[in-house]
């Protein structure tokens, strides 16, 4: 085991680097990239258990599970918002032909959707008569659902097109009376002073298989009508439509999604307003971090805060502590400055990085006292 271990040690130096390094490693933060390369101050992901046997992950919204009691998380599309006629039959949710749409209760905007639906095992009608119904996100953009297992039909109407808009880049759909399981990622349009600035997309995959790759919304697509681009609201109901088939679905689930970086979200690249914004802030919790701690440490801690944003009393402090600390090193005699090797590498390492992206003067007294031992020392002697 401990000899695994070995061999596996150098493979482990390269997977973690930033760990292994600390700060000081990557690229620095710029205009638009409030983050540095591998950046340890970023915040880790949140932790989300995967379901099993296609159980919902543990973040998931459960729309419809298979209970009865599931049916008061739907309602009438009608405009008076009465209960829907569609039926729960042995945990599925089932159209009634003729009773019209149903609509979530609840209503959300940019998700991850997972729903599951099955056609009619008995074969009926043709086109887009043969087990017909659509899932449309906010109400607004139709994802289509049809039988379309041997049954051809125009192409933007096709199961998984973007109905009116874009037809599917594939068919896999299984045989009637299976099920099917449609994941989609849906990011509404935004508007901002009247000017379209993000056209929402639809990715969608059946069956496993990438159906829709970030097809654009145009608008939110229609029948027979081109649509055009136009603002959506922040948020909307999962409408399931009655085409007069009885299609069933089950396992309905969303996840919110984060904003995009365009509406205030966080991601690698942002606006440069939001991205010194957001500098500011990382800063402000690194030197607050610094506070808890002392000498080299919190010297240290203090300069990783000057990669996010200047501060002249933050630098004063680190450099005053460093200067010190490398002044003390340099006049120390062999055997100290062998014993606090690690040290003297760790913060010169810090300043080379530091003078080297501009972000302290290339000549400051601590740095050159410490390559002074460095060198001394022949500590970085070439193999």
């Amino acid at each position: 085991m401990f000899r695994t271990f070995l061999r596996l040690l150098p493979l482990l130096a390269l997977t973690t680097p930033a760990l292994a390094e600390g700060g000081f490693y990557g690229d620095p933060p710029d205009a638009t990239h409030p983050w540095a390369i591998h950046d340890m101050n970023r915040p880790q992901p949140p932790r989300v258990e995967p379901g099993e046997n296609g159980a919902p992950p543990s973040d998931a919204i459960i729309l419809f599970s298979g209970k009865p009691e599931d049916i008061q998380k739907w309602k009438s599309d009608k405009p008076n918002g009465e209960p829907t006629k569609w039926e729960v039959v042995d945990g599925v949710l089932q159209c009634v032909p003729g009773s019209g749409y149903i609509r979530t209760v609840e209503e959300f905007g940019d998700c991850q959707l997972h729903v599951e639906w099955s056609a009619p095992s008995k074969v009926e009608g043709n086109s887009q008569g043969r087990g017909n119904s659509g899932v449309f996100l906010m109400g607004q953009v139709e994802v289509q659902v049809l039988d379309n297992h041997n049954n051809p039909t125009y192409a933007d109407g096709f199961a998984s097109s973007i109905y009116g808009i874009n037809p599917p880049a594939a068919n896999p759909l299984r045989a009637p009376g299976q099920w099917q399981s449609y994941d989609i990622i849906f990011r509404r349009p935004i508007f901002k002073d009247g000017q379209q600035i993000d056209p929402g997309y639809i990715t969608v995959f059946v069956n496993g298989v990438l159906t829709q790759d970030h097809t654009p919304l145009e608008g939110g697509g229609g029948h027979k009508g081109r649509s055009k681009p136009r603002a959506f609201p922040e948020k909307g109901p999962l409408k399931i439509q009655d085409h007069g088939n009885p299609v069933r679905f089950r396992n309905i689930w969303y996840r919110p999604l984060p904003k995009r970086a365009i509406e205030g979200g966080e991601y690698s690249k942002m606006s440069e307003e939001a991205t010194a914004k957001k500098r500011a802030e990382i800063a402000k919790s690194i030197r607050e971090d610094a506070a808890k701690l002392s000498g080299n440490a919190q010297a240290l801690r203090l300069l990783e805060s000057l990669c996010y944003e200047a501060n002249a009393d933050a630098e004063k402090a680190s450099l005053t502590t460093l200067n010190a600390f490398a002044a003390e090193a340099k006049a120390a005699d062999a055997a100290k400055q062998e014993k606090q090797k690690g040290e003297i590498m760790n913060v010169a390492k810090a300043l080379r990085y530091m003078t080297h992206f501009k972000l302290l003067p290339a000549e400051n007294a601590a740095k050159a006292d410490l390559e002074a031992v460095i060198k001394a020392r022949d500590w970085e002697k070439k193999k």
